[in-house]
Formats: C-alpha cells, structure tokens, sequence
C-alpha cells in the first residue's frame, strides 16, 4: 500500500521562515517537519511514498532524497504551479497506481500510528478526525456509526490523515481543483468511514504552532 505526502503548498502564513525554505522541511527539534511522517509511515509498514511539490520542491528533493535513508521509496510528483489538494493527488495517481492509498498533508504534526489506518476499504475514502482545535472551532464533519457525514450535532475536524480509493476522482480532469467536494460528494452517497483521534495532533499554520509542534517533539 503506498503513502502520499502533500507538500506543494506556499506556507503563505509561515513567512517569512517559507520564503526561502518549504513549510515541509521546517525544522521540529532539529528535524524537518516532513520527516515525521516519513519515520512514522515506515514505522507503520508503508515503504512506497509519493510526495508532490511545487513551490521550492526541488529543496524536497535534495533533503530527503530516494528516501533510502528512512528505509522507504520516494517518488516525486511535481507541480509546475500549485494544483490545490484535489488537483495535485489528481496529477500523482499514476504513481500511485489503482490501490487505496494513504493520504497525509504535510503541513501537520501528529503522534497517530499510521498502522491503525485500514488497508481495504469499502468506501471511497476513509477519514480520521480529531478534537476541533482553538484555530478551527467550527469542526468540518460529522462521524456517526463509523461514517463521516457533512451536517450533524457534533463536527469534528479534518486531520489530514485519510486512506483513499483512487475511484474517488473518477471523472475529473488535470488542474488545480480541492479535494472537499470530492469528499463531501462520497459522504452524500455513503462512501466515507471515519474514525476520532483523540491524541496529539497540530496543523502547523503559524509560527507559534511550529513552536507547540517542537515542544510535543521534544516531549517525545
């Protein structure tokens, strides 16, 4: 089962650290943040990783290599312009092959065990949520009986975390376009599972969030 990585965004919100150096390789406790989950994904089993890339992605390529370092593959889908979340798993599917696939953005930090993750799905796709953090109160969706609804009493939010059936994009065409619609189509028809994570985990959008993310580092 392979793993991509989504790494092709600006970090608009982390500059100035991201004018020079992608959000992915800023560095938790002397590590890069994509490092994280490049260890835990091979921990997990998942040696076969996609990472796509736009803005300075040639700075991924020369830090983190073929990945043999870590014990996994690494191949590279790149994004000659950004082509959002949708657009750019979109354009790295023939790398990823007909498969579920592990789906991690790599602008977060988490301590979830990627081996908890399904390896067949009967669903399109297959969501992990978490406690809705201070930044985000609102939530994104529902999980009820172990499906992931639009609407409901009580949302969760998005983790970024996600297994996914390449059937999921079956009719789109190349470009820049989201992933939510998608998802929120699979819901409507109930094709989405879920599951809560209630441990640590943290969208490093900011610089103090980057700051949080290396105390946790830290912390082990």
């Amino acid at each position: 089962m392979k793993a991509m990585i989504l790494a092709a965004g600006k970090g608009e919100r982390m500059r100035p650290l991201t004018l020079h150096t992608p959000k992915p390789l800023l560095p938790v406790a002397g590590k890069a943040l994509i490092e994280y989950h490049i260890e835990a994904l091979a921990r997990a089993g998942f040696t076969e990783l996609v990472i796509n890339h736009a803005w300075l992605g040639e700075q991924l390529e020369v830090a983190l290599g073929d990945g043999s370092r870590y014990g996994v593959r690494i191949c590279y889908s790149v994004e000659p312009q950004p082509l959002e979340t949708g657009g750019g798993i979109f354009n790295a599917l023939p790398l990823l092959g007909d498969a579920p696939f592990v789906l991690v953005n790599g602008d977060v930090w988490t301590d979830y065990d990627f081996a908890l993750l399904p390896r067949q799905l009967d669903a399109d796709a297959h969501l992990v949520l978490v406690d809705n953090p201070a930044h985000h109160p609102q939530g994104d969706f529902a999980l009820v009986s172990g499906q992931v609804r639009s609407h409901g009493p009580s949302l969760l939010t998005y983790s970024g975390i996600a297994v996914l059936r390449p059937q999921l994009f079956a009719g789109c065409v190349a470009g820049a376009f989201p992933l939510a619609p998608l998802l929120r189509k699979a819901m409507a028809e109930g094709r989405a599972s879920g599951e809560h994570y209630a441990g640590r985990w943290l969208d490093v959008g900011t610089v103090e969030r980057l700051a949080q993310a290396e105390q946790w580092a830290v912390q082990g």
